[in-house]
């Protein structure tokens, strides 16, 4: 028997445990994420129609909803209970829109509900406190969706056409990288130089010895780079000898350290990865698990609260339990007299929910380590620490300097110490700082007794040699604290953009850090010459901003999308007559000194190793960029699109060559989501393809499709295999006829057919995503150049010639007298 309410989650697991809390008068089902999106392929979102969008319900999304609306037929209150931010709005709506499409909602209440944790109290009350959707929430998800989708989806095929072996480029995503390009080109491009620091050992009156640096000399204030070789380095050395050092000056001061306020997406990105070593996908994946509870005594509870969250305020009710415990735990001067406040830095008030913290602090990490696996405690026990660090006394530091001297400003040295006088909250947490930041909570080591006017012994003075070091690449930590610091982006969206940008094979990780790949290099230098506006820092963080300003309900949505797509339409239309000529000599240029730097061993790397006198420079075959002699085709010298090995010779090869795939294994992609079954890619005598496993009982032979012509096999993602196993597809109903227009892959390549008649595909139209308005364009144009070639034969054709008349056979007489 259905009950009278129904309510809609996200996850089966939140829909178990929600079920409890509420009864047999509630049924609780899950959409598994979006029941709908937008198709890939064109035309998705209208922009000649007031950027109408079109949606489309997925195969998991069909089950879905087919189960919610038997459910609903007799319930008389629907509750949308999806989660509390921009994307949980925005699933709700989906599931709304459909049932109001079908008719289905007539006579029943709809409301939506939000919990910030799953606690039985939590849910009962949100269900008290239920609410209408909220649309300008919803208008920020509709104008964020159409934008990501109308910048991939024209900025792609730009890329397929101009730069082929590219990927694809997206509205964050790409920012992201060329973040990691320039970090890289910093590097290339860095020049290490020589300094030198000098340090005194010296010896008070009293017998105690402490270290000192010089920090005048001359009577000038010494800067970092000042003593730049070991003679001058000497030289001060020297001068400091001659000296008879004394302390002029002792200065002592206490100074306090306040603890990091709770955890928000970002910050829980940023210190897993330092302390945990997780990346931002994984942490999300764990928070996930912790959120939506583990069971303990029967019972299924959330561990943390929501964790997509840009808000840092704590309820009065944690901090109440927080320092309950601190009290409890703690000595009393732990416990500051009163709580500690933290402002929310975001700047949308919608999307500023409670901070990241546990939903019960007595759950300590050590109770819970029974019911969590490794990587949920650990990341508990940071969630945990964190939030009671925030509630506790500052830590206080006894700092001491003391300026050297001879009384004159020759020569100064300085000595400083700082020790930790009371370590309040850092007896329990301690926040790590990224690679050259400076950390003051640390102490510096502990100063003799000094005294002013004493003086010194000198026990030894170095000179210590120094080189500058570049600036490092990009940790998961870094990079996120620094698309937080330009604005780009949302925490929320972080873990997936770092994903895209491996998945797509535009960079590696080397030592958990960013390093670009040459195709990400190629990708950036294109978009920052022929898009740059839509990869400036700034630009993305004011397309935030607006649509941070579509939330609070300050800015109609489709103004936003009218103002981005005049500008972004006419740079695409700019790229049509771009020849890729152009596009290589640019890339060429900004990125020959990476490929083809000079060293001490090639003072001449642009020299064709092969034939000598041909020039090596970028150029573009069908499986994307590769370098090449100027002397092609009399020089068919070829290599690998990468900083050429100096121990390797160059080897000759056709045009775009690569022997990558040469011997190619079978290469596991990952299992079909709705059947479990192996997909893989693997090579054939006819070129790769991928192929999805037949069912375990069958005998049918496994399903295989052959990649698109362009398609690296390294670009191949399980994705992209359940794509191209899909073929061929349903692209649309043409206008006209009425019959459905397919698209698929044939031994000649990627075709639509209509009405059984076949169309080859151009290159630059992908198969997976031509829209119905392109295949309409090429079908009626492959008609009329089939009418025009029929016209043309027919006027061609030569004039009938009338028919010879047969030659009689000889009579058998006259065949006799010619014998």
């Amino acid at each position: 028997m259905s009950a009278e309410n129904l309510v809609i989650v996200e996850s089966p697991a939140k829909a178990k445990t929600i079920n409890k809390y509420l009864g047999s008068d509630y049924e609780v089902l899950a959409s598994f994420g979006h029941v709908r999106d937008l198709p890939s392929k064109d035309g998705s979102v209208d922009t000649n129609n007031e950027f109408e969008m079109i949606w489309e319900v997925s195969e998991r999304g069909e089950k879905t909803m087919k189960d919610i609306k038997s459910a609903l037929k007799k319930a008389k209150t629907l509750y949308l209970a999806t989660d509390p931010d921009r994307e949980g709005e925005a699933i709700s709506w989906h599931v709304q829109e459909i049932l109001k499409e079908q008719d289905l909602l007539k006579g029943k209440d709809v409301k939506r509900v939000t919990f910030n944790e799953i606690t039985k109290t939590a849910v009962q009350e949100a269900f008290d406190h239920a609410r209408d959707l909220d649309q300008p929430l919803i208008q920020a998800y509709l104008a964020r969706r159409a934008l990501d989708y109308l910048v991939g989806f024209n900025i792609s095929p730009v890329l397929w056409r101009k730069l082929p072996g590219s990927r694809s480029a997206g509205r964050v995503q790409s920012v992201a990288l060329r973040l990691i390009c320039e970090r890289e080109s910093e590097i290339e491009k860095f020049r290490s130089e020589e300094y030198w620091s000098i340090e005194a050992r010296l010896q008070t009156s009293k017998g105690a010895p402490f270290v000192a640096r010089l920090t005048h000399l001359a009577g000038n204030k010494l800067d970092k780079m000042d003593i730049g070789n070991e003679d001058d380095a000497k030289a001060a050395v020297h001068r400091i000898e001659k000296k008879n050092l004394v302390i002029q000056s002792v200065e002592k001061k206490k100074a306090s350290r306040n603890p990091a306020p709770p955890f928000i997406t970002s910050t829980l990105q940023q210190e897993a990865a330092r302390k945990l070593g997780f990346s931002a996908s994984q942490t999300m994946r764990t928070a996930q698990q912790l959120y939506e509870g583990v069971t303990i005594d029967g019972e299924t509870v959330g561990l943390i609260t929501y964790m997509r969250t840009d808000g840092i305020t704590l309820s009065g009710d944690a901090i109440a339990q927080a320092r309950r415990l601190i009290e409890t735990d703690y000595k009393e001067d732990y416990l500051p007299k009163s709580p500690r406040a933290y402002k929310s830095k975001a700047k949308n008030a919608q999307e500023a929910h409670e901070a990241i913290r546990p939903t019960d602090l007595f759950k300590r990490p050590s109770q819970m380590k029974k019911y969590l696996d490794d990587k949920q405690l650990k990341l508990y026990e940071l969630i945990w620490k964190r939030t009671i660090a925030c509630q506790m006394e500052s830590a206080v530091l006894d700092q001491v300097r003391a300026d050297i001297s001879d009384g004159t400003d020759d020569v100064v040295l300085r000595a400083t110490g700082s020790t930790i006088a009371f370590d309040g909250f850092l007896t329990l947490y301690h926040e790590d700082k990224d690679e050259g930041e400076t950390d003051d909570t640390v102490e510096e080591g502990r100063l003799p007794e000094l005294t002013e006017k004493d003086s010194l012994d000198t026990l030894s003075i170095t000179p210590n040699q120094h080189f500058t070091q570049p600036p490092p690449r990009y940790t998961e930590a870094s990079l996120v604290k620094v698309l937080e610091e330009k604005g780009i982006g949302r925490p929320s969206t972080y873990a997936s953009i770092l994903q895209v940008l491996r998945q797509r094979n535009y960079v590696t990780m080397d030592r958990k850090r960013f390093i670009p790949e040459d195709r990400g290099r190629l990708v950036t230098e294109f978009l920052k010459q022929y898009f740059s506006r839509y990869v400036d820092y700034d630009f993305t963080a004011n397309m935030e901003e607006q649509l941070d300003a579509i939330t609070v309900g300050d800015v109609f949505w489709k103004d936003t999308l009218h103002h981005f797509w005049a500008d972004f339409k006419r740079a695409v239309d700019d790229t049509k007559e771009l020849r890729i000529t152009d596009v290589l000599n640019h890339l060429d240029a900004e990125l020959g000194p990476h490929f083809f730097p000079v060293t001490e061993n090639n003072p001449e790397p642009r020299k064709c190793p092969t034939c000598g006198e041909g020039r090596l420079s970028l150029k573009l075959g069908k499986f994307g960029a590769f370098i090449g002699c100027s002397n092609y085709p009399d020089c068919k010298h070829t290599q690998a699109l990468a900083v050429p090995d100096e121990s390797k010779d160059g080897e000759d090869g056709e045009e775009g060559s690569s022997n990558k795939n040469a011997s190619f294994e079978p290469k596991e992609l990952g299992v079909h989501p709705e059947t479990g079954r192996t997909v893989s890619l693997r090579k054939g005598p006819y070129g790769p393809y991928v192929q999805i496993d037949p069912a375990p009982e069958s005998k049918d032979k496994p399903k295989r499709q052959g990649l698109p012509r362009g398609m690296d096999m390294n670009d191949v993602t399980l994705d992209a295999a359940l794509n191209l196993l899909a073929l061929p597809r349903d692209v649309g109903t043409h206008p006209e006829s009425g019959e459905m227009i397919t698209a698929g892959i044939g031994r000649f390549g990627p075709f639509l057919k209509h009405q059984n008649a076949y169309v080859s595909l151009p290159k630059g139209d992908d198969v997976l995503s031509v829209g119905l308005n392109r295949a309409v364009d090429l079908i009626a144009e492959n008609a009329i150049k089939k009418a025009k070639k029929a016209e043309a034969g027919e006027s061609k054709r030569p004039p009938a010639k009338k028919k010879a008349a047969p030659k009689k056979k000889p009579s058998k007489s006259k065949a006799k007298k010619k014998a």
